[in-house]
């Protein structure tokens, strides 16, 4: 065989790389499932400004807090923050942090049509192919 520590080190990088893209996807899943719920609570509770004035902030804290799909949301990117730090024992910040925005960018803008029902313009999606592109340029 030859040169076993040399294959040891090679299968920890190659783990640590599997471990470090394995937590990037979590962050991102996590974090689009927390904003699209996120966005789905504020909608749901409706202009907090229009809302502040006429009953008050406590009217405002009392339906935000009381929306499971808000509860939900910030349990979802609780989730995405200790991915992070998962990720971020494992990897470089210099990878996993343009890697997880840039995916989670496209994620929104793919869950945003879906979910939500949104329209994303011809601009955000060439933009979203340009992030893939650059996601690419990462990873490679």
């Amino acid at each position: 065989m030859g040169h076993p520590r040399l294959l040891v080190e090679l299968s920890d990088e190659f783990m640590k790389g599997i471990y470090t893209w394995s937590a990037i996807l979590a962050i991102v899943f996590a974090s689009v499932v927390g904003d699209v719920l996120l966005a789905r609570a504020m909608k749901q509770v409706g202009d907090v400004g229009a809302l502040w004035r006429r009953a008050g902030l406590g009217t405002v804290i009392g339906r935000t807090l009381g929306n499971p799909n808000f509860l939900l949301g910030v349990m979802a990117m609780a989730v995405a923050f200790f991915s992070l730090l998962f990720a971020l024992s494992w990897g470089d910040v210099s990878l996993v942090a343009p890697a997880a925005a840039s995916l989670t960018f496209i994620g929104n803008a793919v869950a945003a049509r879906i979910f939500l029902h949104e329209r994303v313009d011809r601009r955000r999606w060439i933009a979203a192919s340009l992030v893939a592109a650059g996601v690419a340029l990462l990873a490679g």
